[in-house]
């Protein structure tokens, strides 16, 4: 598959999701999910769905994500025009978590 469709199928899913959770989905917990990016497999078979969590136990997050996916999955297959919708897999992202501990050291540094 070329990637410019990949990219496309990524950030349509991604797009999809933001909105699902912050509009649709009726659990509270679930309401604080934030996807910061998708990465889909060349076979269309899996999704690394990759998310970020406000004000929640990022294992608790990650347990209700686990449950609701078929729900997110269905959603999703009504919304991308896609042959095969792919099973969605949750992965926390520690990149924004990293990001602010660099920060705060330069800062310190800088002080």
């Amino acid at each position: 598959m070329e990637s410019v469709k990949l990219e496309r199928y990524n950030n349509a899913f991604m797009e999809q999701l933001n909105i699902i959770f912050g509009t649709e989905v009726k659990n509270q917990i679930l309401k604080s999910v934030v996807v910061t990016g998708v990465k889909i497999t060349n076979d269309l078979s899996f999704a690394k769905v990759y998310f970020t969590c406000f004000n929640e136990d990022r294992k608790i997050v990650l347990k209700e994500l686990k449950e609701s996916s078929g729900f997110l999955r269905s959603e999703v297959a009504k919304r991308v025009d896609i042959r095969h919708t792919p099973e969605l897999n949750f992965v926390y992202d520690e990149s924004l978590e990293y990001a602010k501990k660099i920060e705060d050291k330069i800062k310190e540094i800088n002080s």
